[in-house]
């Protein structure tokens, strides 16, 4: 029998497993519906001879696991929706003030300042891949980021 085939055969057994799982029809539909998905691209790891549905069940008993787990994340994590209404409305002006004194500030350091202080407090890059990028010693790279910062922290100084 065809793999197709032979999962199709177990599909009411998933859904049942799925809706006992997630125990809301909607959610256990999307379980179902992904853990198909994923059976149907990882079906190269699925060893001939072993029973498919029993090897189908466990990526949908893996997907649910990691459903309840994001789940736990985003409860941990995130505040009601009702407290991020103002968001990105307090503070607004003294944000865009700071972002101008920044940007002024950057435009006073020399440009090999600059760049390495875009590159590593900016953009986010280890010293060791901002020296490739800049193709200079991490010494080098070193010294100017600390006295990049110097000149940052002492001209946002005199801005406050």
């Amino acid at each position: 029998m065809r793999f197709e085939d032979e999962l199709l055969t177990h599909l009411p057994r998933l859904r049942r497993v799925a809706h006992a799982l997630a125990r809301n029809r909607a959610d256990a539909d999307d379980l179902l519906q992904a853990a198909v998905e994923r059976t149907l691209t990882r079906r190269d790891q699925w060893q001939a001879g072993t029973r498919l549905d029993a090897w189908a069940i466990r990526i949908l008993r893996n997907l649910w696991i990691d459903t309840v787990r994001a789940q736990a994340r985003r409860r941990e994590t995130f505040v009601a929706p009702e407290a991020g209404d103002a968001v990105g409305r307090q503070g607004e002006q003294e944000m865009a003030v700071e972002m101008h004194n920044i940007g002024r500030a950057m435009g006073t350091l020399p440009p090999e300042q600059r760049e390495v202080i875009a590159l590593v407090m900016v953009e986010g890059f280890a010293y060791r891949e901002a020296a490739e990028i800049l193709d200079i010693p991490i010494g080098t790279l070193t010294s100017r980021l600390v006295r990049g910062r110097e000149a940052l922290l002492g001209a946002l100084g005199e801005a406050a």
